[in-house]
């Protein structure tokens, strides 16, 4: 009946001691840990490590709901599969606990307040730019090359046969697949 804890971060400059404190606090005696991992990802190396050394009587142990699970459905497949193989789950700041039948129906509830937060902020996201676009807004990255490079190298190409893609993209400081692509583009 061992307590297995798993602990993730999104990004490489994020530390995972929050996470990993809390669960050695609450008992954890193994921390299976995630570094630079989306939790969208479909692979995360630690998460599947940590399901697969999971046993009967076992306890799962996050800090936090949204550190393991993609999606709503993942959730719910991951409880399903946990109550099929005896295994309890624990999210500690949601204070959500599966052996009791209020941490099961609070798991199903946290995870559909989740799955509608990140619907509304997907929402609100394609609403601003679509807003953005409205006012005449240029999203996206700026063009490595103006107009004018981008001309003067089509002449170049044409007229003086020493000059290459590789020699012109070296003088402007982008690659030959950036400037190539902005001459086939017509500019």
């Amino acid at each position: 009946m061992a307590i297995i804890g798993y602990a993730r971060v999104s990004t490489g400059e994020q530390n995972l001691a929050l996470q990993t404190d809390a669960l050695r606090e609450a008992g954890c005696l193994k921390i299976y840990e995630d570094h630079g991992v989306s939790a969208l990802a479909a692979k995360r190396p630690a998460f599947t490590e940590a399901l697969n050394k999971l046993e009967t009587g076992d306890t799962l142990m996050i800090w936090k709901m949204d550190r393991a699970f993609r999606s709503m459905r993942h959730a719910l497949d991951t409880l399903e599969y946990f109550e099929s193989k005896k295994i309890e789950f624990v999210a500690i700041t949601e204070h959500i606990d599966t052996g009791t039948p209020i941490g099961k129906c609070m798991y199903h509830v946290r995870n559909a307040f989740s799955a509608m937060e990140r619907d509304l902020l997907s929402e609100r996201t394609k609403a601003g730019i679509e807003a953005a676009r409205k006012r005449g807004k240029k999203l996206g990255r700026p063009k490595s090359l103006s107009d004018q490079q981008i001309a003067d190298a089509k002449i170049r190409l044409l007229l003086c046969p020493d000059q290459t893609i590789k020699t012109i993209a070296s003088e402007y400081g982008v690659c030959t697949r950036t400037l190539g692509r902005a001459i086939s583009d017509g500019g």
